[in-house]
């Protein structure tokens, strides 16, 4: 069964829930890991004001029993401490749409007359519930050996200078020490300069986040379908984490820029029989397959749209010329948004590694994760001979 997960809830009511499907049977759980990656969510400088009210926890109340997976839908629950705030208030209405988030195209779709109705249900704090989700995904992929983690490539115009040859173990310990999330430490500086300032002028930066997830196998995703390109799944997946406006596989748009002979990653037999790469430009995938090498996913985060300086706008119930009503919200998400890209990402790959294993517990998986296929000269037998199509006219 593949991976399935819905969440439900509002920024401001009771609680965020999600449902997550499709995990395997005899999977370890462990509660503290799914708050740990919560309380990374809630780490970034230049958060605003409600991380310093949530202090997020998830309740597990299905699918986990002593302590692992029953191969039954596991039910979260995140509850919301500001809804104490909003619990027996009045709520004025709220007429006037913000530029950049779903309040209008909501009201179009739907015919609401109280644009809150949008503003709850598409607010990022929707993400607890998906850290949570993936924070389970992680440690189902951490049975084979899999890692997903990620860090700040930029904020605003600021760029991290990270080596090729900089291990990814160091990166990401490097990432966590910070809350900025940037494994160049002489960056860090800088970001945090320009997050000041950006919170001097009122305003909102954005960023870029990548995303590594290590020992994956060869083979996963496949190339006969669209909806079935790991690419397209990744992209897709990742994309629809809030102000995320661009996904690229390892260096993709800059790849654009250059000839096919500076973007391919050769292909070279070691000492034994192992077919190896010895560069990655191809971030981890070729033909909508993993290659087995590291699986590198970078996203472009627009600054966040809720901004101290009023925006113009109309207000919809007089028609009339109105400057937006500020929200509280981040001025600047990119290092928290790099944790729910990480568990976006490790959805997708639980789900493709599920599809290529099959069976209904961890106990059965293991052994066939073990056998599979890698790129290997004796994994690899060729036919040699010529053939023909053989379609009938």
């Amino acid at each position: 069964m593949p991976i399935r997960f819905l969440t439900a809830g509002e920024s401001h009511g009771p609680q965020l829930t999600a449902i997550l499907e499709g995990m395997p049977a005899g999977v370890p759980i462990d509660a503290d890991l799914i708050r740990q990656d919560l309380v990374r969510r809630q780490k970034s400088y230049g958060a605003g004001g409600r991380m310093a009210i949530e202090k997020d926890a998830a309740r597990i109340t299905a699918g986990v029993m002593a302590g692992q997976t029953t191969g039954g839908p596991i039910a979260l629950h995140i509850p919301n401490k500001d809804w104490k705030n909003w619990r027996d208030r009045d709520i004025p209405p709220m007429t006037t749409p913000r530029p950049g988030h779903a309040d209008l195209t909501a009201a179009v779709k739907y015919g609401y007359g109280e644009l809150r109705l949008a503003l709850e249900r598409a607010s990022a704090r929707e993400t607890a519930a998906r850290v949570a989700v993936g924070a389970v995904c992680k440690q189902y992929l951490a049975q084979f050996g899999i890692r997903v983690q990620g860090y700040v490539r930029a904020i605003g115009p600021v760029q991290a200078r990270i080596s090729d040859d900089m291990p990814y173990d160091e990166r990401f310990e490097l990432a966590e020490s910070n809350d900025l999330r940037c494994p160049d430490l002489d960056a860090v500086a800088a970001m945090r300069e320009i997050v000041a300032e950006t919170m001097q002028r009122k305003d909102t930066i954005g960023g870029v986040i990548e995303i590594i997830a290590l020992g994956l196998p060869a083979g996963l995703g496949s190339h006969v379908h669209w909806d079935r390109r790991l690419s397209a799944r990744i992209m897709a997946a990742v994309g629809s984490i809030h102000a995320i406006k661009g996904v690229e596989i390892g260096p993709g748009f800059e790849n654009a820029a250059m000839f096919g002979s500076e973007v391919h990653d050769e292909i070279f037999l070691d000492e034994g029989s192992n077919l190896i790469r010895k560069t990655n430009r191809a971030g981890g995938l070729e033909g909508g397959i993993t290659t087995g090498e590291p699986l590198v996913v970078r996203a472009a985060m627009k600054p966040i749209s809720t901004v101290l300086n009023p925006r113009q706008s109309v207000n919809l119930a007089t028609g009339e010329p109105e400057p937006t009503t500020y929200e509280r919200s981040d001025f600047n998400a990119v290092p928290r948004a790099v944790v729910v890209g990480e568990a976006m990402l490790a959805i997708v790959l639980a789900d493709a590694l599920i599809e290529k294993l099959g069976g209904d517990s961890l106990a059965e998986q293991l052994p066939r994760f073990a056998s599979l296929r890698q790129a290997r000269l004796e994994d690899l037998p060729m036919n040699d001979r010529a053939w023909r199509f053989g379609f009938e006219e």
